[in-house]
Parts: C-alpha cells; sequence; structure tokens
C-alpha cells in the first residue's frame, strides 16, 4: 500500500522509515519551512529495526492517492493539522492517529468518515534527533489497530504490513480498552517523569514519587473503566516497573526544551471523568499542576 504520514517526528519517523524500507511508497506532509530542510530520507536508529536509510517524498500538501495517512502530529498541534490540509478531502483513504490521549479520536470523526477512522496506539520510546533522523531507545515499539466489522479487514491488512517492516502491530476490537490500555502506562509515566524532571528510574527509587505514580495509574483505570474500558491495573503497573531505568516521557523531555507540553491531552480525560462521575483525580490534578508552572516559567 501507499503511505503519507504527518508528523514526521520521534512516532511518525519510525513507522514511516519501517514501512519504506520495507519497499513501500511513503509520503511525509510537513509544513514549508520543515520541507526546505528535510532530506529526502528517513535515517534510523532503532534498537528494534537496526540502523538504515530509507527514501521518502516530500510534500506540503495533502496526499489524495496514498492508501492510508498516519496522523503523528502532537495533540497540541492536530487541530491546526487537520484544518490546514482540509483532511475531509482524503477520502476514501484511511486514516490512523497515533496521537496521545483519547479526545482526538471524537475529532477526527467529527471531521472525517467514521468508518475511515482507524484509532492506533503505539508503546515506543522515539525521538526526531534532527530533521530525518530518528532514533528508537526503547526495547520494544508495540503498535495496535482498533477496528471491528468490515473495517478489520483494511486494518489487518495494515498489520500485516506493519509487522512484516518489522514492528509488532495487531488489530483488536475493542477501541476504549486499547485507548484507555495505554494511558495507564503513558499518564503515569508522563505526568510523574515531567513534574519531577527525571527518568522512570529515578521515580521508582523514590517512595513519595512511587506512590505518586500508582495513585495516578489507579485514577486512570478508574477513568476508563468509568468510560467501558478494560484494563488490567496490575498488568499496567507491572510494565511500568519493568520499563527501562532511563526511561524519559515525551512530555518530559517537551518540557525540557521548552515545547508546549500535552497536557490536556494526556491528564485531561482522566480529571474530566473524575468530575463527572465522582470520583478522586487529585493526584493527576496535582501532577499537572507541577507541570504547568514548569511550563509557565520556562
Amino acid at each position: 500500500m501507499k503511505y503519507a504520514v504527518l508528523g514526521a517526528g520521534g512516532v511518525g519517523g519510525l513507522v514511516g522509515g519501517a514501512l519504506a524500507r520495507a519497499g513501500h511508497r511513503v509520503t511525509l506532509i510537513l509544513l514549508p519551512e520543515s520541507a526546505k530542510r528535510h532530506p529526502r530520507y528517513l535515517s534510523l536508529r532503532s534498537l528494534v529495526l537496526g540502523e538504515f536509510k530509507a527514501p521518502v517524498a516530500i510534500t506540503t500538501q495533502l496526499v489524495l492517492d496514498a492508501d492510508v495517512m498516519w496522523i503523528a502530529v502532537k495533540a497540541t498541534q492536530m487541530d491546526d493539522a487537520v484544518s490546514r490540509l482540509r483532511i475531509e478531502q482524503f477520502a476514501p483513504g484511511l486514516v490512523i492517529p497515533l496521537l496521545n490521549g483519547i479526545d482526538h479520536v471524537a475529532k477526527l470523526r467529527a471531521t472525517y468518515p467514521r468508518e475511515n477512522v482507524m484509532p492506533g496506539s503505539i508503546r515506543v520510546e522515539s525521538e526526531r534527533t534532527a530533521p530525518g533522523e530518528i532514533t528508537q531507545l526503547s526495547p520494544f515499539a508495540a503498535i495496535q489497530l482498533a477496528a471491528a466489522g468490515p473495517a478489520a479487514a483494511r486494518g489487518v491488512q495494515v498489520a500485516e504490513e506493519i509487522s512484516a517492516a518489522g514492528l509488532t502491530c495487531e488489530v483488536v476490537e475493542d477501541e476504549a480498552s486499547m485507548l484507555w490500555g495505554k494511558m495507564a502506562f503513558l499518564a503515569p509515566l508522563a505526568l510523574t517523569t515531567a513534574a519531577k524532571s527525571a527518568p522512570l528510574g529515578a521515580i521508582r527509587s523514590d517512595r513519595s514519587w512511587w506512590r505518586r505514580l500508582e495513585s495516578c495509574l489507579t485514577e486512570v483505570c478508574h477513568a476508563g473503566h468509568a468510560q467501558g474500558a478494560r484494563i488490567d491495573r496490575a498488568e499496567a503497573l507491572a510494565r511500568l516497573t519493568a520499563a527501562p531505568e532511563n526511561m524519559r516521557s515525551s512530555m518530559q523531555k517537551d518540557l525540557e526544551a521548552g515545547r508546549t507540553p500535552e497536557l490536556d491531552a494526556i491528564g485531561g480525560p482522566v480529571v474530566r471523568a473524575g468530575r463527572a462521575h465522582g470520583f478522586d483525580v487529585s493526584t493527576t490534578e496535582d501532577l499537572m499542576t507541577i507541570i504547568a508552572a514548569r511550563a509557565a516559567h520556562g
């Protein structure tokens, strides 16, 4: 299949690079100023895929002849990107968002045919170190695609091509559980590492911060359950316990680089669910307050 990638950062660059190396046509959709600086290839240093360069095409416009468009921009950038590209013109192409959070799915379906939006989830630590250069640091890179009914066949085809390209990919039916299952790992990791400005190992070695992480995890699980998701808290805690000591969240990296953190995308759904259903989300709120203050002061 032919693929377009909107957002050639750590996640989009990793997925696009893997598919390009596997022989698929991959087009990166970039802002005009970024397109001028970006090489016509993606260079990856990956613990999962190894080191390689793969050729890609570059455009500043919507790619109407692609079969699949991956959306891998930051949640804070999605509204602008979607409105700029007039994404509704992409029909009947498949749109797969790999954003952090929950709320972006409903936003995309308000703009684009519901059956053509296939939410995805990726668990990975990957970052762009320079235009076209991607470093994937985690010993895992696992993608899930949520698809049921007639859409499942298209999801299976994408998953097979991603898997053949070297990344783990599976199709699941339960969209809510997929999205909230990722949140159960992401939100405690992101909010604690960003608030403390330290990697996961430092959170684990500090009893008070580990208690905050566990409390945040509990609040995320309550929020997910309230939205009909099935989340195994023990499994999520085990992943957080076993993740690499030096693992840093993208929110921590954004904050340290002076970029706007995805605070509402990651913490907001938890807090809003708590307020709507009347359960305690004070730990998540406190961590968000710390991060917002750090962001405000640079």
